[in-house]
């Protein structure tokens, strides 16, 4: 192993202020997740006749899955700008600016009219704050990441990132809670409250980010005089090997979860197999249990690297593609709920749980922000529009459509692992216990023995 293999981490023991940072960055992560993922909820289950309402209800659904992949394709936008701005100026800037932009879009989404109303008007607006969200949420997820994972200690930054990464089932469980709650709300206060009350939710989230130290490495690398000037080009120059194999990882997670769960909402509600309240009330079940298993896979990525977690459960996403929809086409309630809390719970969770420390360990420092934000929020672009794409293979296969869609992704993400190098094996994992019994405050550019 070279002796290089280690530097750049932040110090061995993790600084004094890890545990903070972590939470920080979740509360906020907490946040953008609800935001980004109620538009999800309220796309398969109310957009389609708000926004569209002269369209048929597969239509309708498809106009709205279709608003839905806008915002993921505005993602890579603000991962560019994030990731450029992170390693120029850095990480806690972003993690600040992100919050307020995308509660601001949000909050807009509760107040705006209908086609009723104003007619082709409202699904244009719909659409232009989704895009603002889009670009908020893709500069988001680079700051959150690397902020715990430099300051977070060498043997437990995967279970460090794991908190962040947990704040996506946490803002799962938050919106679909208050869409179960406000289902019951007459005409579009259904849909809008939950919009609206994320307000609350991002002033909380700002006064908790603005007492997050920057981080130690970014701090490093700025005394260092080692500033990349451009580090979105020097990072494609370079590294874009690693950019394309992090896209591979990132879509069988994200792309996976668009058609076994978000896409899923809709089948679920157009085949009539369960009502909107079960769909919703199994997502939450299937959220809560995600939050602990997020952290637990996260921190298995400790004990036996991030690569052999990734090998494993792509492999078995590929082989619960066809089951998944088999087991939901019984319509039985708890069926359906148990099927949901293994696609998220497995498919999804395992791979965000080791992504969170995988991710910034395929690049250097200089270029860690950008380089890690290009491959996470490129695969956004796809995974954005996989529900109106499994819309139409549904349309023209029933569900195996889907399910082969589904399969597919999981063979991806398994090839992109054998083809990804493994950051924290055996050797790198020997040579962080030396270093921790070598000192007790390891600073970022140390020699690491070999």
């Amino acid at each position: 192993m070279r002796n290089e293999a280690l530097t750049m981490r932040g110090p061995v023991h993790g600084t004094p202020d890890a545990r903070r940072v972590a939470w920080g960055s979740t509360a906020g992560g907490v946040i953008e997740s609800y935001d980004f993922i109620g538009f999800g909820t309220a796309a398969a289950l109310y957009f389609g006749d708000a926004f569209f309402p002269n369209a048929s209800p597969l239509v309708g659904t498809l106009s709205a899955f279709a608003t839905l992949g806008v915002g993921f394709v505005a993602r890579p936008v603000g991962g560019v700008i994030g990731g450029h701005l992170g390693d120029r100026i850095g990480r806690k800037p972003v993690l600040v600016a992100s919050l307020i932009v995308m509660g601001l879009a949000t909050f807009a989404i509760g107040l705006l009219p209908t086609y009723a109303t104003v007619g082709m008007l409202a699904p244009t607006l719909l659409a232009i704050v989704r895009i603002v969200q889009g670009v908020a949420y893709g500069a988001e997820w680079g700051g959150a990441i690397l902020m715990t994972y430099e300051h977070a200690p060498w043997r437990r930054k995967g279970a460090f990132t794991g908190i962040v990464q947990s704040g996506f089932p946490i803002g799962l469980l938050l919106a679909n809670l208050v869409f179960l709650g406000s289902v019951h709300l007459p005409g579009d206060w259904a849909w809008r409250v939950p919009f609206l009350a994320s307000m609350i939710l991002v002033i909380v989230g700002l006064v908790v980010r603005s007492k997050v130290p920057e981080s130690p490495v970014f701090e490093d690398v700025r005394d260092s005089g080692e500033i990349a000037e451009a580090p979105i080009a020097q990072v494609i120059r370079n590294d874009w090997q690693n950019v394309l194999r992090g896209i591979g990882l990132r879509l069988a997670e994200t792309a996976g979860y668009a058609v076994a769960v978000t896409y899923m909402i809709s089948y679920l509600k157009d085949r009539q197999l369960a009502s909107s309240g079960e769909t919703i009330l199994a997502l939450c079940i299937a959220a809560a249990l995600g939050i602990f298993a997020t952290v637990g896979w996260g921190a298995l990525t400790d004990r036996i690297g991030r690569r052999p977690l990734y090998l494993w459960v792509t492999l078995f996403c590929a082989v619960w593609a066809i089951p998944m929809f088999l087991l939901v086409n019984t319509g039985a309630v708890p069926v359906i709920v148990l099927t949901l809390v293994i696609s998220y719970g497995v498919c999804q969770n395992a791979l965000a749980g080791a992504q969170g420390a995988w991710f910034p360990e395929l690049f250097q420092a200089q270029t860690r922000s950008s380089g890690a934000s290009l491959a996470y929020q490129i695969s956004a672009m796809i995974s954005g529009v996989t529900p109106f794409v499994t819309t139409l293979l549904y349309m023209w296969l029933g569900w195996l459509g889907p399910a082969l869609l589904f399969l597919a992704y999981g063979l991806l993400g398994l090839v992109s692992a054998l083809v990804t190098r493994e950051t924290w094996g055996r050797e790198e994992r020997a040579a962080a216990d030396t270093a921790a019994s070598a000192s007790g405050d390891l600073r970022v550019g140390a020699q690491i023995p070999a």
